[in-house]
């Protein structure tokens, strides 16, 4: 399964830097050529010699230890690397990788790569709950930096609680995984819509909604990841846009509507998850309307329905719609869906504390033409969306076997 593949694993200080020569070994007995870099802390629960033995490499410790002067290699490996591991991860080395720390050869490498990167954090309870190592926690994964989860019981300081190393086992199956996903998407064609468009009154004043983009954007930067070719259609947005991913910037409904159908038709799948205006005025000012009376009324008038419109010049395409609503979700979402031909449909209720806009959660239930399919607790945006691809990763499978 990972044959070919270069893996950084970087070992940081905690009693659990002893479970990583087994991780190692598993690494490489699936092929994967394992290159090691410890923290000096890490040296003082398991001998390097180990690890070199078992990678068949050099063991970096020290960043001003250039052993080859053809590279510098903290960006060698840096660059050499398919995937990093970090495991165990202490919550000293999550805090660097958060602060963008560079003052040794862990932390160092972690700041100059652009691969992806695989953290198993291992700390006692209440560090792992303290709120500084749950926000640069959470800060990391916004970045794209993935988690797997610590296991709960007896740990090593006598306390019994969650921070345990996930086993070595659990690990090679992330590892895995990883690289399933990442090649899962590979050559299709994705468009996702983003943020809020904007109708304008005149040139200073437009109506528009709440929308941050954010859902958008981890849908979106969650599907370059698993290798897709994403072209993203944003209007209004709070945040930065994704890396790895073609930007087309929009502002009304119409022209979000002539860029989706622009790359509509060799599309695999589209996710619209932008909040487009369903009205727009009438007739817009060229010059600034000026304050004249009690009262200024506003005639308006339909938009486009970009979502009905892909309904119904779909072929082959994986069409994904969005529902934010404050009442009968279901009801609302099922109606949605059929209407506009969707193949699923994501719904939320806004009104719910963290499903709501500018926030980095949602809580979310996805739906296909038989009903509900999965219901999402509160999550981080970014996870919702890896769900979502999953299934659309399923979808796309079904069709390309004709079921």
């Amino acid at each position: 399964m990972l044959r070919g593949k270069t893996i950084v694993l970087g070992i940081s200080g905690g009693i659990a830097a002893y479970k990583a020569a087994a991780l190692c070994s598993k690494l490489k007995q699936e092929g994967a050529d394992v290159r090691v870099i410890m923290t000096e802390a890490a040296a003082k629960f398991i001998a390097p010699l180990t690890l070199q033995t078992l990678s068949r490499h050099q063991v970096y410790l020290d960043t001003f230890d250039e052993r080859d002067p053809g590279v510098v290699s903290h960006i060698d490996l840096a660059d050499s690397a398919d995937l990093v591991v970090v495991a165990p991860a202490t919550a000293n080395i999550i805090a660097k990788m958060a602060g963008g720390l560079a003052d040794d050869m862990l932390s160092t490498t972690l700041l100059a790569t652009t691969a992806p990167v695989l953290v198993a954090p291992a700390m006692n309870v209440h560090m792992y709950a303290h709120p500084a190592v749950e926000r640069n926690m959470a800060l990391l994964a916004e970045r794209g930096v993935r988690f797997i989860e610590p296991g709960t019981g007896q740990l090593a300081c006598g306390y019994v609680g969650k921070g345990r190393l996930a086993e070595p086992e659990e690990i090679v199956l992330a590892v895995r995984s990883w690289f399933t996903q990442s090649a899962e998407l590979a050559g299709r064609k994705i468009v996702v819509t983003a943020g809020g468009t904007v109708e304008r009154l005149d040139p200073v004043r437009y109506l528009t909604n709440d929308s941050s983009g954010k859902m958008g954007f981890a849908v979106a930067e969650a599907a370059a990841l698993r290798g897709a070719d994403v072209t993203l259609i944003a209007a209004r947005t709070s945040d930065a846009p994704p890396e790895g991913v073609r930007l087309v910037r929009v502002e009304s409904a119409e022209q979000m509507l002539q860029a989706v159908l622009a790359e509509y038709e060799d599309a695999d799948v589209v996710v619209k998850a932008a909040a487009v205006a369903d009205y727009r005025p009438v007739a817009r000012s060229v010059n600034k309307i000026k304050k004249s009376g009690e009262r200024l009324v506003l005639e308006l008038e339909r938009t486009a329905d970009i979502l009905q419109t892909l309904g119904e010049r779909k072929t082959h395409q994986v069409l994904v719609g969005f529902a934010a609503e404050t009442e009968r979700l279901e009801h609302y979402a099922m109606d949605k869906l059929q209407r506009k031909n969707c193949d699923f449909l994501v719904a939320n209720d806004v009104s719910r504390e963290g499903a709501g806009f500018n926030v980095d959660t949602n809580i979310v239930n996805i739906y296909g033409p038989q009903g509900l399919i999965e219901t999402l607790p509160l999550m981080r945006k970014r996870e919702a969306a890896d769900r979502l691809l999953t299934l659309v990763a399923a979808k796309l499978a079904e069709k390309e076997r004709g079921e």
